[in-house]
């Protein structure tokens, strides 16, 4: 990053580049806050707070002149009443530093984030309804103002009325959108395009769009959910052409999407800000973060600032004896999945590991030799009852039942054939 020489506060950084003086436009990136969420039961607020209280601070340092977050700010349509009160109090922060733009996902009701939109102290601006979508908020920056377009989550069963224009090449007989993410997004797009040719009389205006939605070409989490409709889930990123910047929300991982330049040369820079925190462990590789985005150039210039990581998610698999020894040392206070490969299962597996590993939030039992000759079998009415018992305890225990065992089995058995017959 460029060494400044001096700050606007809350709207722009002044940095030199040789003898001459820029002033830089910066917009902070983030999305999928969840808050609310918890992780295999542990509450997570606490870790949600210290990111907040890194964003507020990453704003001020930097002189970003607007925050922008892609949806999935709450993790359910009803958040918990200390989740309410934490977004509520980070806005107030962040607003005191830059303009503020908050629009809904998948996750979120978009009536209740966008609820009292028109009260809320000045540069913050919460962005849920579809009709706003050709609406942008104009954020002042030398050389005329930076204008971001907030698309909500666009559900195509309940906007493919809202959006369809008259002139929408894809309308069908009903009047209506077809039933796609593709339909929706290319609709909110052509209100996009078209507010900016309004503009036109001049250089074309500096513009960013926020958009929640499964870009083609992105790579998911097992944290994020499904979003298909009538079995289409994604949009084409070309769908977005005709801005300088998305930003894009619903996936948790960071990353940039490729896209072909438009006809004048001209291709947008599409990037997932992914997640603050870890929501699940196929993120555990996942390397958190923030996107600052720099638009006072010819080209847009992105930058990952990493996030704040409260507590490593790993996995250890082995033996019960090697993970209690030297082999479970380097992940003693992290957040672990534990996978115990002995063949046979361990006498108080859950206590002897919860004793090692603290914050132990998965304990497994998958036996080597098990997950080797595991298949899948149908159990059907010709099926031996006891035998199809016998293989289940197998497929736990990682070894077939003793004579005890079957003995206890059998009582089982006939003891239900008994109550069938008296019933």
């Amino acid at each position: 990053m460029v060494g400044g020489s001096g700050d606007s506060p809350g709207r722009c950084r002044v940095v030199s580049v040789g003898r001459v003086s820029v002033r830089v436009m910066r917009i902070l990136h983030t999305s999928d806050w969840h808050l609310g969420r918890t992780l295999h039961g542990v509450d997570l607020l606490g870790h949600q707070a210290e990111y907040l209280d890194h964003l507020v601070e990453l704003v001020r340092a930097e002189g970003v002149g607007a925050v922008v977050v892609s949806g999935d700010v709450y993790d359910r349509a009803i958040p918990p009443v200390e989740a309410v009160q934490l977004l509520a109090d980070a806005l107030a922060r962040l607003s005191e530093h830059a303009a503020v733009v908050v629009t809904p996902g998948n996750h979120d009701s978009a009536i209740r984030l966008g609820f009292g939109a028109t009260l809320m102290r000045p540069g913050v601006h919460l962005r849920a309804r579809v009709a706003d979508v050709g609406r942008p908020v104009e954020v002042a920056a030398e050389g005329g103002p930076v204008l971001v377009y907030a698309l909500p989550y666009l559900d195509p069963d309940a906007v493919r009325r809202t959006l369809a224009d008259d002139d929408a090449p894809d309308l069908g007989g009903d009047g209506l959108l077809p039933r796609s993410h593709e339909a929706v997004t290319a609709a909110a797009m052509r209100r996009v395009r078209a507010d900016l040719a309004a503009r036109a009389g001049g250089e074309r205006p500096r513009s960013v769009v926020m958009a929640h939605a499964f870009v083609v070409g992105g790579e998911a989490s097992a944290s994020e959910r499904d979003i298909r409709v009538g079995g289409v889930d994604s949009v084409p990123a070309g769908v977005l052409r005709g801005v300088d910047y998305v930003a894009l929300g619903h996936l948790h991982g960071p990353q940039r999407i490729g896209v072909e330049p438009d006809a004048d040369g001209r291709a947008p820079v599409l990037q997932y800000s992914g997640s603050p925190l870890a929501y699940s462990f196929s993120e555990m590789h996942q390397r958190k973060a923030s996107v600052l985005v720099d638009l006072s150039g010819a080209e847009v210039g992105v930058e990952l600032v990493p996030a704040p990581v409260p507590r490593r998610l790993a996995e250890v698999t082995g033996t019960l004896e090697d993970l209690l020894g030297a082999g479970g040392d380097a992940h003693v206070a992290d957040w672990v999945r534990v996978v115990v490969t002995d063949p046979a299962r361990p006498t108080e597996l859950y206590a002897r590991v919860r004793e090692r590993f603290p914050h132990a939030l998965a304990v497994e039992h998958r036996p080597v030799a098990a997950a080797e000759r595991r298949t899948l079998a149908a159990v059907t009415a010709a099926r031996d009852p006891l035998e199809v018992a016998a293989e289940f305890v197998e497929h736990v225990t990682g070894g077939r039942p003793s004579a005890e065992e079957r003995a206890v089995l059998l009582r089982a058995y006939e003891d239900v054939l008994a109550a069938e017959r008296s019933a």
